[in-house]
């Protein structure tokens, strides 16, 4: 389960398994955006200001005390790659083009920013490692839930079964309408549609449920400690920005994880 959280008019949610680790997935309540980008917006390509977009990033930093110097991000691709993160790079926003990261590095934030597609945030306690996933419908079924696990495994030795992941909030299955090229994607990578696409009986149009996808796709790789957040971006506007629902005039709400 999450775990709601305040600082000020900020809101934000932490799973429960990852116990004490730094960590939040933040709604768009508190921040200083207007218009369309209303609330803590993160997405500095969206049209918003660049100053509400600093003060926004300052106050997500805040709240969780992350020193902005010291955080990484990536330019997101709707890919697979997943990059190994020793610090940030200087003079440069993000690190890499990719829609993984992994670190082993103390007080390193991970800062990864979405409007529909799945935060896939993944802890090893034993280790001492954690990782950062960027899951739209194309990243699901290339698999960037396995390639963050197949990094941490190579790069530090990490073991599915100490791994604990959690499924944020993203476009739920009552409201991700896809088209067959989609169910045709799905059917490739898992070998079933089966409980990942249900059809509108009234038309018989798709819906794909992220939310079973990338928990298959982390199951399939070992790992026994998954959460799922259970929460509709789409539908919760409320808190959260939603790309499909608000019809690409929004905004983009931040996770952000540190050792």
């Amino acid at each position: 389960m999450v775990i709601e959280r305040r600082y000020g008019a900020l809101k934000y949610y932490q799973f429960e398994h990852f116990g004490g680790l730094k960590h939040g997935m933040f709604t768009r309540l508190g921040g200083v955006s207007a218009g369309a980008w209303h609330g803590l917006n993160l997405g500095g390509t969206v049209g918003d200001s660049v100053e509400a977009v600093r003060q926004n990033h300052l106050l997500m930093y805040e709240a969780l005390d992350v020193d902005i110097h010291n955080t990484c991000t990536t330019w997101l691709a709707h890919g697979a790659d997943t990059v190994i993160v020793d610090t940030p790079v200087r003079n440069r926003r993000w690190v890499a083009i990719a829609d993984g990261m992994v670190t082993d590095r103390p007080n390193l934030a991970l800062v990864m920013r979405y409007a529909d597609c799945t935060p896939l945030l993944f802890y090893d306690p034993v280790r001492h490692v954690i990782g950062i996933g960027h899951a739209g419908w194309r990243g699901t079924v290339l698999g960037v839930g396995a390639s963050v696990i197949r990094t941490m495994m190579t790069a530090y030795g990490c073991r599915p079964k100490d791994i604990r992941a959690g499924i944020g909030a993203c476009i739920g299955p009552d409201k991700y309408q896809v088209g067959d090229e989609v169910v045709a994607a799905v059917q490739d990578y898992f070998g079933t549609t089966d409980g990942l696409i249900k059809y509108d009986p009234s038309d018989n149009t798709a819906y794909l449920n992220l939310w079973e996808a990338n928990k298959r796709d982390l199951i399939r790789m070992g790992l026994v400690h998954i959460e799922i957040a259970g929460i509709c971006t789409a539908t919760r506007l409320d808190e959260f920005y939603s790309h499909r629902a608000e019809k690409g005039r929004t905004g983009r709400f931040g996770v952000v994880m540190s050792l």
